[in-house]
């Protein structure tokens, strides 16, 4: 391939939807790319900012879309967050802004929900209502801390967008004057927990995805190699005026694969 150089490779994280399917519809050569990183020893995971479903959801869809993975290869921004919250805000409580399994998700993990919280909890929250919008707001008010699993604005699907967690994130900062702490991509975090789960030196990952602002900037920020796909969300007129020069930039995964 050419810009990378795979036997310098260590493991690679890789984006899913718009990356290797794009809502229900797999990318062609998306799976037979995950077989030949399999066949070149590269470890993989993973990578996604999406916290409306959990890695069981997710492992069901790849299975079912013909990617051969177990759950050890799916890290989440839901996964990241939880690690986070148990790390930096160890018993503290949580008030949270999510699906139904986002919440059983943080519940099993140990983490204390509760309506009076410490933390105010926001995820990809499509069952979101005026009172638990306010709610979250007077908590911060009396304040709470305010964490948002990613920043992404839009989540994609068959047919387009959807609005995703980025305006909740503003509506709350703007309202409070209180800064979110971001925990999915483009956080840095989110490659170094990676590394630790695939055991390898996270200088010689490699980034892929769609996304500029997410995937391209986390690789910039942690300083490693980056491959953009044109399969979602970004053109290559985007990429060019963004201002940050992903490593290679190729039309899907399935370039990747035949090279």
């Amino acid at each position: 391939m050419s810009g990378i150089d795979w036997n310098d490779v260590s493991g690679v994280m890789i984006d899913m939807d718009g990356t290797v399917y794009k809502g229900g519809n797999v990318i062609p050569g998306a799976p037979e790319f995950i077989e030949r990183l399999k066949e070149k020893g590269i470890p993989f995971v993973f990578l996604t900012n999406n916290s409306s479903s959990n890695r069981a959801n997710y492992l069901i869809k790849l299975l079912g879309m013909g990617f051969k993975v177990s759950i050890d290869n799916i890290l989440t921004s839901t996964t990241a967050t939880i690690e986070y919250l148990l790390k930096y805000q160890n018993g503290k409580t949580v008030y949270l802004l999510g699906t139904p399994r986002f919440v059983s998700e943080i519940e099993e993990a140990g983490i204390i929900v509760a309506d009076d919280a410490d933390v105010v909890l926001l995820a990809f929250d499509t069952t979101i209502t005026y009172e638990r919008i306010n709610t979250a707001y007077q908590l911060i008010k009396r304040g709470a801390s305010l964490v948002a699993t990613h920043p992404d604005d839009l989540c994609p699907t068959e047919n387009g967008y959807d609005v995703d967690i980025g305006p909740f994130i503003r509506l709350f900062e703007s309202m409070t004057s209180v800064k979110a702490e971001v925990i999915g991509k483009p956080n840095p975090m989110m490659a170094m927990m990676a590394a630790e789960r695939m055991n390898v030196p996270h200088e010689g990952m490699v980034m892929i995805g769609d996304r500029i602002y997410t995937d391209m900037k986390m690789a910039t920020d942690a300083g490693i190699r980056s491959v953009m796909v044109l399969s979602g969300e970004a053109k290559r007129e985007d990429v060019e005026r963004s201002g940050i020069t992903p490593t290679m930039i190729v039309d899907s995964v399935d370039d990747l694969m035949r090279q």
